[in-house]
């Protein structure tokens, strides 16, 4: 395909993704106020995390309401638009996602479409279970931090401000939890051994600490703990499937497995196994080198064979001596 004729693909293909983009959308700002199917709404979803809060902590619990406020009169609006527009995101991904693969798919190669197909589907897989969990967490946050000083004030949250601090806790847990992830992939592309992670094992877990203290949007320690404990487990399921690989790699290459996960292995012998079997090859097995063969005679040129004791060759002419001295006699023949 020629430049003009990828522009107009990507451009229906873009349009075909906005589209199911605003179906999605709609159908979300239905639902956050309605029920589908049996199901909860929306709205009662999201904040059910608040309405699990002591009634005393709150404004209205002691009578049974569970409500925000709004302080502006385009916040119930905006605020619906904006969790219809996520929900959109979600609703439509199938069909967004399945453009974009179609359009960058016909430029991989077969063991490519496989690793991209394998990586996006546990990528999507560890997105969602971070977000579930940041779910699940979202209420112990809120309780500790609308519980500080209840003797002296009450929450009376936006509906806004709320839902910045739990799309926030959501997105940053499902994002976190790629970090093992793409270990996974310096690992298998040779980029990152194993020996790096388990001699920089306590640094990593002190920066997953730091890191979940600065992220969870309201730095409280119920989140940033809990964060951070499963980040570091995922980071160990993540280094022993580097010591697994290595050592594979290892035997491949020839190298003693046992040998390899010493601390002995210098530079060159490390990063000879990690460039041995790079992703997505077929094999990766090294070839045994081969013995150096015996050597031969070499054969007189045959500048040396035409050649007398003159150093002329033989019948050339007193006349030609000029031409023979300045000329190189390979040239000639």
């Amino acid at each position: 395909m020629s430049l003009v004729e990828h522009l107009k693909e990507l451009r229906r293909r873009l349009l075909i993704a906005l589209a199911a983009m605003l179906v999605g959308t709609i159908l979300g700002y239905i639902w956050y106020d309605a029920s589908v199917l049996g199901t909860p709404s929306l709205g009662d979803i999201l904040k059910e995390p608040y309405c699990k809060i002591p009634a005393e902590d709150r404004l209205g619990g002691e009578l049974g309401d569970c409500r925000f406020i709004a302080t502006a009169p385009f916040d119930m609006f905006m605020l619906r638009l904006k969790v219809g527009f996520l929900a959109g995101l979600v609703l439509s991904a199938p069909v967004w996602f399945g453009q974009l693969w179609g359009f960058i798919t016909p430029g991989l190669k077969k063991n490519e479409k496989r690793w991209t197909r394998g990586f996006a589907s546990v990528a999507t897989l560890l997105f969602v279970i971070g977000a579930v969990l940041a779910y699940f967490v979202l209420s112990f946050g809120l309780e500790f931090l609308m519980g500080i000083a209840d003797n002296t004030q009450i929450s009376a949250l936006s509906g806004i401000a709320y839902l910045s601090f739990a799309l926030g806790l959501l997105l940053i847990f499902g994002v976190s939890f790629e970090v093992p992830l793409v270990t996974v992939m310096l690992n298998l592309a040779g980029i990152l051994p194993y020996q790096v992670l388990k001699e920089k094992r306590r640094i990593i877990i002190m920066f997953l600490f730091i890191f979940a203290a600065f992220m969870t949007p309201g730095q409280d320690p119920v989140s940033m703990v809990i964060l951070a404990v499963s980040l570091c487990l995922m980071m160990e399921i993540a280094t022993q499937f580097a010591r697994v690989n290595d050592k594979r790699r290892a035997k491949r290459a020839g190298f003693s497995p046992d040998a390899f996960f010493t601390d002995d292995l210098d530079d060159e012998e490390g990063s000879t196994i990690c460039r041995a079997a790079p992703l997505g090859a077929a094999g990766g097995d090294l070839k045994a080198p081969s013995p150096v063969a015996s050597s031969r005679p070499v054969h007189a040129s045959r500048k040396e064979r035409f050649q007398d004791d003159s150093g002329r060759p033989p019948g050339m002419s007193s006349d030609l001596n000029a031409r023979y001295d300045s000329t190189n006699l390979d040239d000639i023949l």
